[in-house]
């Protein structure tokens, strides 16, 4: 028989260490497990949300189009209403070409006409009445 002394402080050391580990192993395995049930349901809810998202992504891609649609028909008739107040414009400028004209070829006729009238009236208001129209009764 082999007898020998055991280092009891040594064995109850080694005992609580490996006692201390294997409790932290277990507390470890008890988090990662906490863990990954919480992971499964966001895994779950994100799948749900995916599948919310794919549900809505038509009508949104429907609306978007809709609306860029809207656009187009807007930049359409905006580029359109661009060319009719250009036309507008050289119309207007036309119209103030031609009012300048008229102007400058009547002004002189009727300045001609008003002239003629003020001396046919003199010459008839002569003839009528004699001497000088400008002039006063009682002025020589």
């Amino acid at each position: 028989m082999v007898t020998a002394d055991f280092d009891w402080p040594h064995l109850v050391f080694s005992a609580g260490a490996g006692l201390g580990v294997l409790l932290i192993g277990v507390g470890v395995l008890v988090l990662c497990a906490g863990i990954a049930g919480t992971l499964r349901r966001l895994n779950g809810t994100l799948d749900e949300v995916d599948r919310q998202i794919a549900a809505l992504s038509a009508p949104v891609a429907e609306t978007l189009s809709h609306v860029g649609g809207i656009a187009d028909t807007a930049d359409a008739t905006v580029a359109r209403l661009s060319g009719v107040v250009g036309s507008l414009e050289s119309v207007a400028s036309n119209v103030v070409k031609t009012s300048d004209l008229a102007n400058r070829a009547v002004a002189p006729a009727i300045v001609n006409v008003g002239a003629t009238l003020t001396g046919i009236s003199a010459g008839v208001r002569r003839l009528f009445i004699g001497g000088r129209s400008d002039s006063d009764p009682g002025k020589n």
